[in-house]
């Protein structure tokens, strides 16, 4: 490859990372199959970029398949071809495929074919990076080492130093009080190698063609993969996945990936609805017609083809599809929502009815079908190979406590959202359900987004009070919505301004009023007040982005999966961004609803520990650990920024590829143009007012025992333990409290333990020197804690290394898994400083310097490792 040209690339972390389960690749025998690379709609028409995909992951399966030794390689690939360029012959139209699912978002240019290899592994086998951006060298011995994998890369450290428009590059000079370079140092590459790993430290290096094995693999570096993983290496961790167990190497080449080139065309969408005689019970009819207009009346997208099914033991074409195109065309449609309740449940009747409906203008490849169900039916899956077959994309909403228990295969086998609603009203359950199904494809601009959704029972003329955060990236058709269960209830609404808002449509039949209004709604805080007296009444606002080109504040929440095995843990996560920048120091709740009825609140963290894989992120996250019963649970986050949110900005090589800032060939030294600086601390603005509600679907617990349920559940594991000399002497411990259960409660002890051997903590922890923790009581858990200690009873010299591990133990005496290794190294200052480094240090001085003002080819790829930044850490 030669000279190493610097890539550029943007990650959207989607951890929701857990959300593997709504990509759609398998493996089949060596080859992957079902990637889906969707062009980010707002390129411009290239086809030149459709060839430089094909090329990027052609160039990327025979690197995997090498690297791998012949294990893998990309079978086949599903490139999505955005709805605005021009149609084509070989264009066809998406099965499961959508711009939600897909595994990469690829705007502008394509990445080098290792650069793809490097992600994959991120992706697909939970693996970290090797590299260090915050800290680039690290104390060995008394000598500073740089961070790499493996320690046999070669390079240069060195500063370059700018004045007056002229660079000059000399060696680094070392801190006196740490041991460590001066900040600006770099470890600057030779262009030729003879080492083959890693792919993870430095994949653009001719030579590396192979990940870190346990005989090359740097223990010592202080990097991700060593954080997170336990010490291990990339191979170590790949070899320990399914994918690993279930092949075997090939003895013969594999095929080229194939590609199939699929064009997003208009949404199409069939309400499949039960309207059997159980839905006459617990007011359930009129909640699918309250839910059932807020869907038709503002989720779904304008241009989208609209049908509408019922079914009881047969099936009833209510109406065939239609466009929409005005509010007209809305209306008409509410008004075919069904209005009695009869009859036994026939759910595949009520399919098969769908797919002719959609069949007589469309194939119902990528249609979807919204299919909700309260009752019982063991037929269910006689209709399984038909829904495979038909291609489109079925999301299931369970109401109530008996709803078909394989109701979720639905979803499961075609990509669709599932979600599950009570038959407690004030929790808006159903009504969250349908205001979660925007469409999967189109601009996100033209997305419902809900603001609000909150429901009360009140007593005796009480009030239901309240504020509504409108902020700048939403307003347009925004939309009030209150419903009741007795007697419309007095409604009073005020805008920022303090004006009085009037006009709310009353439906008496469907209990339910709404004031859509006109415009762009004016930001700040909308007030309301709402007076009943023995009734439940909710509130849902939602609205859609203020401007096409202005990217709208979106909340996306999920599960890491769809079932859950008690004691299993389970990990909800939110996703908060404006476009591709975190929302920071939001505060984020999860209000998660058993069958029971029993709701649990999770503040839900961006910290970095426990479920929380990285901090500051966007990504917010918590186990889930209070199971009450078996059977469904639904998920619902509430968001909301005030004084302390803000939003960071993205940096183009912030995640992803190690940023190259030169190489050396010939002696000479040539620089790429400088990493822009990140500061974690970098926002466009020190305050993002809003609020966002979003539902995070449904999962299925099971093996859940009766009460009194057991404390099975350890402390969480610490993942962020630091350590730093302190007074000459002493070690200064921080690290982010674990709870009692994961990261929950508070920790009964901690035993801290210590070694001058990393492998020996890491493999005989019970059996290293463990340190005096009597004073050391335990914090309530995502508290900081600090101890500070003196070693005793080892060696501590100057040129020590010590390394220090922590476990935590709760009140039934569960242990947590061992934490991350942390290290110091006594430095003792030499009385004189030697004048130059040692030749380990830095290499021969290099006169000739080469500034290369631009990077040809530069890449922006958005990959949408589906969260991968959280997925990562249960992995790994």
């Amino acid at each position: 490859m030669g000279p190493f040209k610097s890539s550029v690339f943007i990650l959207i972390l989607h951890l929701l990372e857990g959300a593997l389960s709504n990509s759609l690749i398998q493996l089949n025998n060596n080859g992957y199959e079902g990637i889906v690379v969707a062009i980010d709609p707002n390129v411009p028409e290239d086809e030149t970029l459709i060839q430089q995909i094909k090329d990027m992951v052609t160039q990327a399966s025979l690197y995997l398949l090498e690297a791998t030794g012949k294990r893998f390689y990309f079978k086949n690939v599903a490139i999505l071809i955005p709805e605005t360029w021009k149609t084509k012959a070989d264009y066809v139209r998406p099965k499961l495929e959508t711009y939600k699912n897909a595994d990469v978002l690829v705007a502008e240019s394509t990445p080098p074919g290792r650069a793809f290899v490097h992600e994959w592994a991120h992706l697909r086998w939970g693996v970290f990076d090797e590299y260090n951006n915050d800290e680039k060298f690290y104390l060995s011995n008394g000598r500073i080492q740089a961070v790499r994998c493996s320690a046999g890369i070669t390079g240069t450290n060195v500063v370059k130093k700018c004045q007056g428009g002229s660079c000059y590059t000399k060696r680094c000079t070392f801190n006196k009080v740490t041991g460590l370079y001066e900040k600006g140092c770099e470890f600057v590459l030779q262009s030729r190698q003879t080492e083959k790993a890693s792919i993870m430290f430095a994949q653009h290096v001719d030579s590396i063609v192979e990940f870190c094995t346990e005989q090359n693999h740097n223990k010592e570096a202080p990097n991700k993969q060593n954080q997170k993983c336990n010490l291990r290496s990339t191979w170590e961790v790949i070899r320990d996945s399914e994918d690993f167990k279930k092949t075997t190497p090939m003895t013969t080449q594999p095929p080229n990936p194939t590609f199939s080139l699929l064009q997003i065309g208009q949404r199409i969408v069939c309400l499949v609805l039960d309207k059997s005689g159980s839905m006459a019970t617990g007011n359930r009819l009129n909640r699918l017609n309250q839910a059932g207009q807020l869907f038709l009346l503002q989720t779904v997208e304008l241009g989208s083809w609209v049908g509408m099914v019922t079914f009881d033991s047969a099936a009833h074409v209510q109406n065939e599809l239609i466009q929409i195109n005005s509010g007209s065309d809305r209306d008409t449609l509410a008004k075919r929502l069904p209005a009695a309740a009869s009859g036994g449940t026939s759910i595949c009747s009520g399919l098969r009815s769908a797919f002719t409906v959609i069949r007589k203008k469309y194939p119902t490849d990528g249609s979807e079908i919204v299919l909700l169900t309260d009752g019982e039916d063991n037929t269910i899956s006689g209709c399984f190979n038909e829904v495979k077959q038909s291609g489109a994309i079925i999301h299931t909403v369970a109401l109530g406590p008996s709803a078909a228990q394989e109701l979720e295969e639905l979803s499961k086998m075609t990509g669709g959202l599932q979600t599950y609603a009570s038959d407690q009203v004030q929790n808006n359950g159903l009504i969250d359900a349908f205001g979660a199904l925007s469409s999967g494809n189109g601009a996100v601009s033209q997305r419902s987004i809900q603001l609000e959704s909150k429901g009360l029972t009140l007593q005796n003329s009480q009030w239901m009070n309240g504020t509504v955060i409108v902020d700048s990236t939403v307003g347009k058709d925004t939309l009030f919505l209150i419903t009741w269960t007795m007697q419309p209830p007095q409604i009073l609404l005020w805008d920022p301004s303090g004006q009085k808002q009037g006009g709310f449509v009353v439906d008496k039949n469907t209990k339910m009023a709404y004031l859509q209004i006109p415009g762009i709604a004016k930001v700040g805080t909308w007030k309301y007040s709402l007076q009943a007296s023995s009734q439940t009444l909710t509130l849902t606002v939602t609205s859609r982005a203020s401007n096409a080109t202005l990217p709208p504040i979106t909340v996306t929440s999920k599960t890491n999966k769809d079932t859950s095995k008690f004691p299993s843990p389970l990990v909800v996560y939110a996703n908060i961004r404006q476009g591709a920048s975190p929302i920071l120091r939001a505060s984020v709740t999860a209000l998660i609803e058993s069958v029971n009825g029993k709701t649990v609140t999770l503040e839900l963290l961006d910290n970095g520990a426990g479920a929380d894989a990285t901090k500051d992120d966007g990504v917010y996250s918590r186990y889930f650990t209070t199971y009450d019963t078996n059977g469904r649970y639904s998920v619902k986050v509430r968001a909301l920024g005030g004084v302390n949110a803000a939003r960071r900005r993205v940096i183009p090589q912030q995640s992803g590829a190690l940023y190259i800032p030169g190489w050396i060939e010939n002696d000479e030294i040539q620089w790429n143009p400088p990493r822009p600086e990140i500061n974690k601390d970098d926002v466009q603005h020190k305050q993002v007012c809003f609020s966002r509600t979003s539902s995070g679907g449904s999962f299925v617990a099971s093996d859940v025992p009766n009460a009194p349920i057991p404390d099975l559940f350890p402390p969480g594991q610490i993942t962020d333990l630091k350590a730093e000399i302190h007074g000459g002497s002493l070690i200064n411990l921080t690290w982010t409290a674990p709870g009692d259960d994961y990261d929950h409660g508070t920790a009964h002890k901690y035993i801290i333990r210590i070694s001058t051997s990393i492998l020996d903590l890491r493999d005989k922890f019970n059996e290293s020197l463990q340190v005096n923790t009597t004073a050391l009581i335990p914090k309530e858990a995502n508290s900081e804690e600090v101890f500070l200690f003196k070693p005793e009873n080892i060696t501590f010299e100057n040129g020590t290394d010590l390394f220090i591990a922590i476990q935590a133990v709760d009140k039934v005496d569960l242990k947590s898994e061992i934490s991350n290794i942390a290290r110091v190294s006594l430095f003792i200052p030499p009385q004189t400083p030697p004048e130059t480094p040692s030749p380990d240090e830095t290499s021969a001085p290099c006169p000739n310097i080469h500034i290369n003002s631009t990077i040809p080819g530069i890449h922006i790829l958005k990959i949408m490792w589906k969260w991968i930044g959280e997925l990562q850490l249960s992995i790994a």
